[in-house]
């Protein structure tokens, strides 16, 4: 959406998510000065891009509870001539973006956070970006780097990205890389070193969007937890989406995996737990979690200490939550361990976030009494998510999602 509504002409989007982060994006991107002519029904978009940076010189944008918004749109409205603020409800008032305020500022852009501790909102003056080289710590979010190459092209002069301390979530920088590509950026990867053209700017395209692997996480969870088979369509061994890289810890739990170019197939039910390194697709951490209480020794959870400053601490806040229902687990600094026990049903809480109601409630598919609090968080990403599992779960030998 952000490529379409900086690129020069219309683009037709396939494939668009009808949900509040993406509706947050859209009515942004529209007081910017972009156009979107949106058939939710039939998740197209037609969007009028702006042919470079967006002509609002000034703007009060409120982006909720949408992280991959208020990243991308504060790299974004920075390429504008004018002052911007950006806030959000208060968890994203708790969310660092420092590492992003201070790439900004080495690119001529007077860049301030408003809280003391790094976080939004978050004021903007700019007269566009002067360009060069500029050192960006990924260490808290790819989506730093994500949101720097994305304005990149619209800068005076080429930017060149030099990722500093440990890279997490590495593959959705290669997603940024294969949708700019996508809409005519040229961008160059390095192991440490983003480089990218601002000679070859966005045009308007007719573009797919692929469904989202970590949505369909859970549907392979459920198979996972209550035994059967899913088919999940439009994701196959062709797709770039690391959270994809879930099937495989799946698999490695007792699962088979049968895929397809397009379509993958996972075959339940998981039966022993594993030791993996989730620092690149840690937005499943909590399906997987929920997935390890049901199988036989423990799981333990690694490299993801970034993610306890996501919607909510999705380390300490989930721990009390499996503990709920009576689960063995041990908070480390950097992740979890799981050690399957006896259960049973309990009340849980979801902090508004949407990825706890998701994953908690697949322990119902095992455990009588589980009960989501607050279960409208879920529309944050997924608005249908308990109609589309309570069909696939209605299916004796298996569905497709």
């Amino acid at each position: 959406m952000l490529c379409a509504a900086l690129a020069n002409g219309s683009s037709t989007l396939h494939g668009v998510l009808d949900s509040d982060d993406t509706r947050l994006m859209a009515d942004a991107l529209v007081k910017l000065g972009a156009t979107f002519d949106v058939d939710w029904s039939k998740c197209t978009a037609r969007v009028g891009g702006c042919g470079g940076p967006f002509p609002s010189g000034s703007e009060n944008l409120f982006v909720g509870n949408s992280g991959t918004t208020m990243r991308f749109l504060t790299a974004a409205v920075s390429l504008s001539a004018g002052r911007f603020r950006l806030s959000g409800t208060p968890r994203m008032h708790q969310r660092p973006i420092g590492d992003l305020i201070n790439a900004l500022r080495q690119l001529g852009v007077h860049a301030q956070a408003q809280s003391a501790d790094d976080c939004p909102p978050v004021d903007i003056e700019s007269s566009g970006w002067t360009g060069g080289q500029v050192d960006i710590s990924a260490e808290t979010s790819s989506q730093f780097v994500s949101g720097l190459m994305l304005a990149a092209p619209y800068s005076k002069a080429p930017v060149a990205l030099r990722l500093v301390g440990k890279m997490i979530s590495q593959p959705y920088i290669r997603m940024t890389y294969d949708v700019m590509s996508n809409f005519g950026a040229q961008v160059n990867l390095s192991d440490s070193l983003i480089s990218i053209s601002n000679q070859h700017r966005y045009r308007g395209q007719d573009f797919h969007i692929e469904p989202d692997a970590t949505a369909a996480s859970y549907f392979l969870a459920a198979a996972a937890i209550a035994g059967g088979t899913v088919t999940i369509i439009g994701l196959g061994r062709n797709s770039t989406q690391g959270d994809l890289a879930f099937a495989n810890c799946l698999e490695r739990m007792g699962c088979k995996l049968q895929w397809s170019d397009e379509d993958l197939t996972l075959f339940g039910p998981a039966t022993h737990g594993i030791d993996v390194d989730m620092g690149d697709f840690s937005d499943t951490v909590q399906t997987l979690a929920v997935v390890s209480l049901f199988v036989q020794g423990p799981t333990t959870i690694r490299n993801v200490a970034h993610i306890r400053h996501k919607e909510s601490d999705r380390i300490g806040d989930l721990v009390s939550e499996l503990r709920k229902l009576d689960g063995s687990v041990e908070e480390l600094p950097g992740g979890l361990r799981i050690t399957p026990t006896k259960l049973h049903g309990a009340e849980l809480d979801t902090y508004d976030d949407h990825r706890m109601a998701m994953s908690l409630a697949l322990a119902g598919l095992k455990i009588p009494g589980v009960v989501i609090r607050n279960p409208e968080c879920v529309t944050k990403t997924y608005p249908q998510y308990f109609v589309d599992l309570a069909s696939v779960t209605s299916e004796p030998r298996g569905t497709k999602a």
